[in-house]
C-alpha cells in the first residue's frame, strides 16, 4: 500500500502530461493569429539565394501569395514540399518562402536537389520576420490576399484536405 502511495505523485503528473500533449497536438492547426486581417508586417531581410540581396514587402508583389515558412530541420516541411511542388504547378498562386531559422547552404542543397516551389526565399535564420508573424515553429503558411492582408494561417503540413479546406476558397480553384 506504501507503494502505491509512494508512487501516486508520478502516476498523476504522467498523466496530467499526457493529457496536456494529446490536447495541444490536437489544437495546433487551430491556433489563432492577432495577424489575421492585418497587412503583412515590413521587412528587409537577405535573400536565400543571394546574401548581397536585401528583400521587403514590396518584393512579395504578385497577389494573392502564400508566405511558406519552411527549414530543413523541419520533418513536416519535407512531408509538405511535393504538395507545394504540385501547387506551384498547378495553381497561378505565388508561393514566398520563409527560410526560418536555418543553415544557407543547407536550405539550398535542399531546393536544388528536391525543387524549388517558391518565387523566393527570405533568409531568416534569427526568426526575426517569423517573431514579428508570430510564428510558433514549422511549417506554418500564410495566405497574403490582393491588398496585402494576411487572410489565413495554418501550423503544420498542408496537404490537399487542408488546401481545400482553408486556401482554395480564397481562389475559387
Amino acid at each position: 500500500m506504501n507503494k502505491i502511495i509512494d508512487i501516486a505523485p508520478l502516476i498523476i503528473f504522467v498523466a496530467l502530461i499526457l493529457v496536456l500533449l494529446t490536447f495541444l497536438s490536437e489544437k495546433e492547426d487551430q491556433l489563432e493569429s492577432v495577424l489575421i486581417d492585418s497587412t503583412f508586417p515590413e521587412f528587409s531581410i537577405a535573400s536565400l539565394k543571394d546574401p548581397n540581396r536585401n528583400l521587403s514587402k514590396k518584393d512579395i508583389s504578385e497577389l494573392p501569395a502564400l508566405i511558406n515558412v519552411w527549414a530543413t530541420w523541419c520533418i513536416a516541411c519535407r512531408i509538405e514540399h511535393p504538395f507545394l511542388m504540385d501547387l506551384k504547378k498547378n495553381s497561378v498562386l505565388k508561393i514566398y518562402g520563409l527560410n526560418y531559422k536555418d543553415e544557407r547552404e543547407k536550405a539550398l542543397d535542399l531546393l536544388k536537389r528536391d525543387g524549388d516551389p517558391y518565387e523566393f526565399s527570405i533568409y531568416d535564420f534569427d526568426g526575426r520576420l517569423a517573431i514579428d508573424l508570430g510564428v510558433y515553429g514549422a511549417p506554418e503558411t500564410f495566405f497574403i490576399d490582393e491588398n496585402g492582408v494576411i487572410r489565413e494561417r495554418h501550423v503544420g503540413v498542408i496537404d490537399k484536405k487542408v488546401w481545400e479546406e482553408k486556401f482554395a476558397i480564397y481562389l475559387n480553384e
